[in-house]
């Protein structure tokens, strides 16, 4: 039992090393743009201060981002996912997978799911004994199930899911225009460096803060890229590679509402709020709405009329606040657009009517 409490905790602090690392690359950047290149090698005020001035922005910003990324702790699912203990005592003395998948399905039958196994089975992990929620996956790293899990980072040594997945996307942006800061302006005293023999330290320094902004800019640039393609299509990384799999088959597309609604559900409603790394995202990571929630009766309230006389009503749970909120604005839509072509039909009605009066007289 020793011997492995003592590996979890050398994992756990050799998994700091990445993070150590960036932070000593920001510190010595800042020291290296900041003195040498400002302070030491630049003569001009208006230029000098311009520099300062942006490089301190984007600074903030982006320290700011990675710290909310590297210390926001992953969301967990809630205790109704977790099994009563009655039903969890017999899951755990059943050996036959039928007769679990059956406990399942009864524990199930009240929660928002949408989303099956590959086999269509309830989505169960056994290391956390929690029915999963819709995009909640295990993270080894982690040893916890994480809401809308994206992936692990070791860059941040931590699990980039629901709670985080905005500031881990303004880190990218933060941290590529910090670099592409520092390498525009750093360009034309590199070349001045390159080609004249100035002070030799800082000329060490101007010449790899060049390289090191250059290497990282092309690196993030292609991360961040895929990121926001994922935030326009509402897909995590996991879903990207797998797709999930709904009651009628699986999807790739299942999670998006069209371009507008996916960035609102990441960033939030309020624009001014978009550039900040302040929670703002949609929902609570337990439930997301799905743009085939109107064909699922097995969720969706449908009323069926086979024959004049005889009906079939099937109703479930109703959509949860988050998922109302996101439709809403299609139904309002749709609501208006019935009600203008009932007034149409009424008026044309009347219309007929009149004339066909005024004939008969």
């Amino acid at each position: 039992m020793a011997p492995t409490h003592v590996l979890r905790c050398c994992q756990r602090g050799l998994a700091w090393i990445p993070v150590i690392f960036i932070a000593m690359v920001v510190c010595w950047s800042y020291y290296a743009y900041v003195l040498k290149l400002c302070i030491c090698t630049i003569s001009n005020i208006g230029e000098k201060v311009a520099y300062l001035i942006f490089f301190h922005l984007f600074f903030v910003m982006f320290v700011w981002s990675y710290w909310k990324t590297i210390f926001t702790k992953p969301t967990n699912p809630s205790k109704e996912f977790c099994l009563p203990k009655a039903e969890k005592e017999c899951y755990e003395k059943e050996e036959r997978p039928e007769s679990q998948q059956e406990i399942l399905w009864r524990a199930a039958s009240s929660l928002p799911l949408y989303t099956r196994t590959g086999a269509g089975a309830i989505r169960y992990c056994d290391r956390c004994q929690v029915i999963k929620p819709d995009r909640c996956h295990h993270c080894s790293a982690c040893d916890m199930c994480v809401l809308k899990m994206d992936h692990h980072c070791p860059w941040v040594n931590n699990c980039v899911g629901f709670s985080n997945y905005k500031f881990f996307i303004l880190f990218l942006a933060y941290s590529l225009l910090y670099c592409l800061f520092i390498a525009a302006t750093v360009l034309q005293y590199f070349i001045e460096f390159w080609t004249n023999e100035r002070d030799p330290q800082a000329k060490f320094h101007v010449l790899f803060l060049f390289f090191v902004a250059a290497m990282f800019c092309i690196s993030i640039l292609s991360l961040f890229s895929y990121h926001l393609w994922l935030v326009g299509k509402n897909r995590s990384t996991i879903e990207a590679f797998r797709a999930p799999v709904f009651r009628t088959g699986s999807d790739k597309n299942g999670f998006s509402l069209g371009f507008r609604k996916n960035i609102a559900q990441v960033f939030g409603d309020q624009m001014r709020f978009w550039l900040f790394p302040v929670f703002t995202s949609q929902g609570d990571g337990l439930t997301f709405p799905t743009r085939l929630v109107n064909a699922d009766v097995e969720q969706a309230t449908v009323t069926l009329h086979p024959a004049p006389k005889k009906s079939a009503e099937v109703t479930v749970s109703p959509l949860s606040d988050s998922q109302n909120r996101l439709l809403n604005n299609d139904q309002h839509a749709s609501n208006k657009e019935d009600h203008l072509a009932n007034n149409t039909l009424k008026s044309a009605e009347s219309e007929n009517v009149t004339i066909s009066m005024e004939s008969e007289s």
